[in-house]
């Protein structure tokens, strides 16, 4: 999904930092229209990072934390993208804040902003039959069981999702 995202904002120039894989830059933006209360909808310019941890799952704090930091980015201001098995497959919503829902990927991006009131874009992968562990740990770090146009058509869903929430958050300021 950081992939597509980055293809859209025009952000190829990826960097290796804060244990990650990190692309950055001026992205552009419409705003206004219905989201901004109606009228036409006008370009902006918003700056944005897209940061890939290259940590394993449940240490994504370790490279989300300290980028935060450095590109001294407000707690309101950062977005987690993550799985979530508790949601069917395709399904994307988002919020701010909240329980963790036993994801430790999360949990550690917690720990290291030292708090959860952070934006999250949920993408749904849905959920194996089984509740066993290493069945789970399987399941989501494994493969897609759906046809590639349903994967493409949910990661394009999620870029939007996070379109909408960067728009918003232009419209704040």
């Amino acid at each position: 999904m950081a992939l597509a995202l980055a293809e859209r904002w025009r952000l190829d120039a990826w960097k290796e930092r804060f244990r990650g894989r990190i692309a950055e830059g001026q992205v552009d933006l419409e705003v206004g229209g219905e989201l901004g209360g109606g009228g036409a909808r006008v370009p902006a310019r918003a700056r944005a990072a897209i940061l890939c941890p290259q940590t394993f799952m449940n240490e994504a704090g370790r490279s989300v934390g300290p980028a935060r930091g450095a590109l001294r980015v407000e707690l309101g201001r950062v977005l987690v993208v993550h799985d979530e098995i508790d949601l069917p497959f395709g399904e994307v919503r988002s919020r701010t804040g909240g329980g963790l829902a036993g994801h430790n990927g999360l949990r550690s991006v917690k720990r290291e902003l030292g708090s959860a009131d952070f934006a999250r874009v949920r993408v749904g992968v849905g959920r194996p039959d089984s509740s066993d562990p290493e069945i789970v740990s399987a399941y989501v770090l494994g493969r897609f069981r759906e046809p590639p146009e349903q994967v493409q058509a949910l990661i394009a869903r999620s870029c939007d999702e996070v379109e909408r929430l960067v728009r918003e958050a232009a419209l704040a300021n």
